[in-house]
């Protein structure tokens, strides 16, 4: 069939409280779905056994390749197509049920997602990410089922020449939530101070918060540094921050930098107060800060739910002297720190964050030796920008893999995309179109950042055994405001981030806000 060799040309050039999780899933017996791996068929079949099609139906068929086997579904014409392929399953047991598909599409549809329909309450859907790499990704839907019957549906609304595949689809028991959908709102009370303004979708204006909780962002991350230079992202300023987001019922997690200014992993400067500290008296200074920090947090009733020790200590924190050169010196600190939180917060979860969540071996050996090291901690934190870092395929490969070896849910604690690639004030943007390269499936555009935050949740909510518990999107407030800026030595600074916050220069929000609505 001359569409399907098309089809293959293309797929070959691109291959060049919720907080303590969801449920478990239960798999159903293998017959639930009938022929979800589309091996019933051979090639060509436009109408897979099991299962039946409506719209431009030569669009959907089965082809030679696939993810457990050895055919997939592929839905692909030379021209503009609009096709559902779908399964209803009747006799079912009222309750919660996920499906779970193998996906992986070269991106440019109007729209192109699975769903589950007809289930006796409205249509859920998570979209298919563009694979650019041609790589496979498992993405999930839950519903609850209270008529007894569900349809699975696979939706293409496509142009001309654009691709998907599918495999391996399966209907089980169980909800995939994803009880985290956070943002790292640091930047704000300074924004807030110096006179910076928000306004929803629609133009009314409305405090930040407002308009991020309306649409259901339901946890906010907060840094603090030590003493730095301008005042701003102090214990002060935090407590003023916290009081907010506890207004607003949102979980709190608590970043600690142990530094006076941004610690990451090309610098973990030690605060200018210790700088003259052995090891023994830094254990005592980390201990005592991250107690008192906490316990000022709790006396005002804003006890932080997650505190992080350490942010993006892929490389150690307190250099040098704590160093992953040397675990044993690192082990210690972070012990230290952690028993100051407990002291103050018994039941606080605590989270180790490194960057780069998309480098699944050299990410697995660190925890690992943070285990070997007897730290004890909660949870698995990961910042992942996929310019940086890679696409969606290896970030879930690092999520599944950490949460499968460790037993601990994983957070992408930091993610963020830009929505153009223009300036609002002088300072040279982070990104921009020159020194970075995007994600091919993902325009700089105000849809482009709306999908790509919407896909890392749902690879996110795909990790297995409820483990996948959410994602923070960083400083998603960080608008240019005169003084709020990344330098605290420099109050002309701009943010350099501004084009990747979740308001436009006009300070109204843009469609990535939409994204928080509850799974």
């Amino acid at each position: 069939m001359r569409h399907l060799t098309a089809r293959t040309a293309c797929v070959s050039l691109l291959a060049a409280t919720a907080l303590l999780g969801g449920p478990a899933l239960t798999a159903h017996a293998a017959t639930t779905v009938a022929n979800g791996g589309f091996e019933a068929d051979g090639t060509g079949t436009a109408t897979p056994t099991g299962w039946s099609a409506s719209g431009s139906t030569a669009a959907s068929y089965t082809e030679a390749g696939g993810h457990g086997g050895g055919y997939q579904l592929s839905h692909w014409s030379s021209s503009a197509y609009k096709v559902d392929t779908y399964q209803t399953l009747t006799g079912l047991t009222n309750g919660a049920y996920t499906l779970t598909a193998w996906v992986r599409s070269g991106g440019g549809q109007n729209s192109d997602f699975v769903s589950l329909s007809n289930c006796g309450g409205s249509e859920k859907k998570t979209y298919v990410p563009p694979t650019a790499d041609g790589q496979w990704v498992r993405i999930v839907v839950s519903t609850t089922v209270s008529t007894h019957q569900c349809t699975i549906n696979l939706y293409s609304d496509a142009n001309a020449g654009d691709w998907t595949n599918y495999d391996d689809v399966s209907f089980g028991s169980g909800y995939a939530s994803l009880p985290v959908r956070g943002g790292d709102v640091s930047s704000l009370e300074r924004g807030q101070e110096l006179g910076g303004v928000y306004y929803s979708s629609s133009g009314t204006k409305q405090s930040a918060l407002t308009v991020l909780g309306d649409a259901g962002m339901n946890y906010a991350r907060l840094r603090v540094w030590v003493d730095p230079a301008d005042g701003f992202d102090d214990e002060t300023e935090l407590l003023a921050m916290a009081k907010q987001v506890k207004a607003k019922g949102m979980g709190l997690l608590l970043d600690l930098h142990y530094s006076d200014t941004w610690a990451d992993p090309g610098k973990q400067a030690i605060p200018a107060a210790w700088a003259n500290d052995t090891l023994a008296q830094l254990e005592t200074q980390v201990a005592a800060y991250s107690k008192q920090v906490v316990a000022d947090l709790v006396a005002q009733g804003t006890t932080p739910d997650m505190v992080q020790v350490g942010n993006e200590i892929n490389g150690g924190m307190l250099w040098s002297l704590g160093s992953t050169s040397d675990w044993g010196n690192l082990a210690g600190l972070l012990k230290a720190g952690i028993s100051g939180v407990k002291a103050a917060a018994p039941n606080t979860k605590i989270m180790l964050h490194i960057a780069n969540g998309a480098a699944d071996a050299t990410d697995k050996a660190w925890y690992r030796n943070a285990v070997n090291q007897g730290i004890p901690f909660d949870v698995i934190g990961l910042s992942y920008y996929d310019y940086w870092h890679g696409p969606l395929d290896q970030l879930q490969t690092t999520l599944d893999d950490l949460a499968a070896t460790f037993g601990k849910p994983v957070v992408v604690a930091e993610t963020a995309y830009p929505w153009t690639m223009s300036d609002a004030d002088a300072e040279t943007n982070s990104v921009t179109a020159t020194n970075t390269t995007l994600d091919a499936g993902y325009a700089a555009s105000p849809a482009g950042q709306a999908a790509n935050f919407r896909d890392v949740q749902s690879i996110v909510q795909a990790v297995p055994n409820g483990l996948g518990w959410g994602a923070f999107y960083w400083e998603p407030t960080w608008t240019a405001v005169a003084g709020n800026g990344w330098d605290p030595t420099n109050a002309s600074s701009g943010d350099g981030w501004e084009n990747q916050a979740m308001f436009d220069f006009s300070d109204k929000a843009l469609p990535v806000v939409s994204q928080y609505a509850a799974r």
